[in-house]
């Protein structure tokens, strides 16, 4: 692989911290970047220790763009930053690490967790996800997986959106395998790394180091495919390695969030191949999932949540267990800093602050997503037809619109072909009926959204 490390990279995050304490106020700099660390850098990322995830998320939402531009400033060949909470003893640990040993070489506490030998965090266990009807029969495959791995579903093929909970699914396999079975290699790797390392071996004329490296492992786990597309030598690379593994029982596992007919520009050689195994989605958490969510992240959190207050965060969250969790860090530091249980109001505010834009999405996309996951023709949509086939996804995309978008029903009416806006009063109400008897239309209507 090609060196990729940054010339004097210590040097670098001094200069920037300078440029930084001379554009904010003494506070604000003190405030957020007094206890951070050089950690490492690795092919162009560099990787900050901080405090506490109040920080990290402040850090991340507030000047990562102001750190990352000081740092290409100096050095363009950082492509980004990532921050990791380390404990004041582990930063003390680090601190002096830096001063005996040069930026980039091993240093203590095993890269803060991350096995450098199969890339897995042992905190990811089966015992530390909340299953619910969200992810109950991914949950199922994988604990099927974990413990007969290349017999039962291989591939495994996992896919939902982003923060539901795939990555620590994935790396709770590779750690239960590793437990019950310590002779099976375990390797974990992103689609994006597994791309970056065949690009360098190309580049230096070494792609059979990438094979050899690759095909050892007995269970092989590749996060976020989705990266692939469009990629088609790699792409012909992993099917090369797909068919490798799988003629010796090894096992593999995949994540996405869409399922693999959706990623544009993937070969059909590989969703066939995909599509030979398991494919199950984690769908959005209901309300009765994040309120056990809420309450597992809050365990051994010194000052606890009111009742009222879970509901509310339960209920005013799209379903991204990361988004729910960063706020809850906030929420727990902002506690403690005030020794005190925050109220409903303190909480909303909170929740205000830090609301992302929702992604712009169009009726016409809408209708495109629901018509292709149906199989019948957008144009039907909008004509004014009772066959069966056609009814039942327009009626769904008017329940979409309303439910997910908050659109008027004279204005959903007036966009499905100029339906009364009684018609779509019914339409909703009765896909939200249906959906109380019927658990397959619910995760029909999961998958749709997770399409989005």
């Amino acid at each position: 692989m090609m060196d990729t490390k940054i010339p004097n990279i210590k040097q670098v995050w001094g200069n920037a911290l300078n440029e930084m304490e001379m554009n904010l106020s003494r506070a604000n700099f003190t405030t957020w970047f007094r206890n951070t660390n050089l950690i490492k850098e690795e092919e162009g990322i560099v990787f900050l220790g901080v405090p506490n995830s109040f920080v990290r998320d402040w850090l991340n939402n507030k000047y990562h763009k102001f750190i990352l531009k000081s740092l290409r400033d100096l050095s363009p060949n950082i492509r980004g930053v990532e921050y990791i909470v380390v404990a004041k003893d582990e930063r003390e640990i680090l601190q002096n690490a830096q001063e005996k040993h040069p930026l980039g070489k091993e240093l203590p506490l095993q890269d803060l967790y991350i096995n450098k030998e199969d890339n897995l965090n042992p905190k990811y266990t089966f015992d530390s996800i909340v299953v619910g009807p969200f992810n109950e029969l991914a949950y199922a495959a994988a604990q099927a997986v974990y413990k007969t791995p290349g017999i039962a579903y291989n591939p495994l093929f996992i896919y939902g959106k982003t923060g539901l909970g795939k990555t620590h699914l994935l790396q709770a396999i590779g750690n239960g395998i590793k437990k019950e079975s310590g002779d099976k290699k375990v390797f974990y790797v992103t689609s994006e790394k597994f791309f970056l390392d065949y690009v360098s071996a190309v580049q230096a004329n070494k792609i059979y180091v990438f094979k050899d490296k690759y095909r050892k492992y007995d269970v092989f786990i590749m996060d976020d495919i989705q990266f692939l597309s469009g990629k088609k030598g790699t792409q012909e690379e992993l099917f090369h390695l797909f068919n490798i593994l799988t003629d010796n029982n090894k096992q593999i596992i995949f994540s996405s969030d869409k399922h693999y007919n959706h990623i544009p520009d993937i070969e059909d050689r590989l969703k066939t191949r995909f599509g030979a195994g398991m494919i199950v989605d984690i769908a959005e958490p209901d309300f009765e999932s994040k309120v056990a969510i809420i309450n597992s992240k809050t365990q051994g959190f010194p000052i606890k949540l009111e009742g009222g207050v879970v509901d509310f965060l339960a209920g005013n969250f799209d379903g991204s267990i990361r988004e729910i969790e960063g706020v809850i860090n906030i929420i727990s530091c902002q506690a403690q800093v005030k020794n005190r249980v925050l109220d409903l109001n303190e909480v909303k505010k909170i929740i205000k602050n830090n609301e992302k834009p929702k992604k712009s999405v169009s009726v016409e996309d809408i209708v495109d997503v629901v018509a292709d996951f149906y199989g019948i023709e957008k144009e039907y949509i909008y004509q004014k037809t009772r066959r069966k086939e056609v009814v039942k996804p327009r009626q769904i995309i008017m329940f979409i619109l309303r439910e997910d978008f908050k659109i008027s029903f004279p204005t959903i009416g007036q966009k499905m072909g100029g339906r009364d806006h009684t018609t779509v009063i019914h339409s909703c109400e009765k896909i939200r009926n249906d959906m109380k008897g019927s658990p397959s239309l619910t995760q029909e209507i999961d998958r749709i959204r997770a399409i989005f």
